[in-house]
């Protein structure tokens, strides 16, 4: 199975999000997140996912004589490889960016449930921007945001700290031929006034 087909499950998708920001968590945490997913799908997925390296087991613990385990996201393993994203349509892409959307809107809704929202106190944002910028303008863009949020993606939960899920989105509008400059020359003549 290829790294799309695997991450791009709509429930797949949802267990990776699940471990978004170091977490740990057993299957019955995981379950109790995911409550709406019957529990033999989410087994067989979890093993799906821990077989193609995506989630790893970092502790096991006997529980009643059965053994629980702790699993953690394997973040590196948990993108699509470069290769197959080359190699997809365009039908494909859209696809794609349809599962990470839905994915989205699945957690602005969880959110928006929540009792009661508030998007001011909790920091909930939603803005949409164009920038004009070169390739390599672009590329230093993503250095910079890289920098800002690396050390950020490394924080382990703690005290104080709320778990925020990021979204981020690029995409170059269709190329345009440039606008050309007006014509001088076609300009409206204003009429003098006669000094009398």
């Amino acid at each position: 199975m290829g790294s799309a087909d695997l991450l791009l499950h709509p429930v797949r998708l949802r267990i990776v999000k699940a471990f978004l920001g170091d977490r740990a968590l057993t299957t019955s945490q995981l379950a109790a997140e995911l409550d709406d997913v019957p529990s033999g799908s989410l087994y067989r997925h979890v093993a799906l996912l821990t077989k193609a390296g995506v989630l790893q087991v970092v502790a096991e613990r006997r529980v009643r004589g059965a053994v629980e385990r702790t699993y953690t996201l394997r973040l590196f393993a948990a993108r699509i490889d470069p290769g197959e994203v080359k190699a997809m349509t365009a039908e494909e892409h859209g696809q794609a960016f349809m599962a990470y959307v839905a994915g989205m809107l699945a957690d602005a809704d969880r959110y928006l449930a929540s009792e009661p929202p508030d998007p001011i106190r909790d920091g909930a944002d939603y803005q949409v921007g164009a920038l004009w910028l070169t390739d390599a303008e672009f590329a230093e863009l993503l250095r910079e945001l890289s920098i800002v949020f690396r050390p950020r993606l490394a924080n382990p939960p703690g005290e104080g700290r709320r778990r925020r899920m990021v979204y981020t989105v690029f995409l170059p509008a269709p190329a345009q031929p440039a606008a050309e400059p007006p014509d001088q020359s076609k300009r409206p003549r204003t009429k003098r006034k006669r000094s009398s």
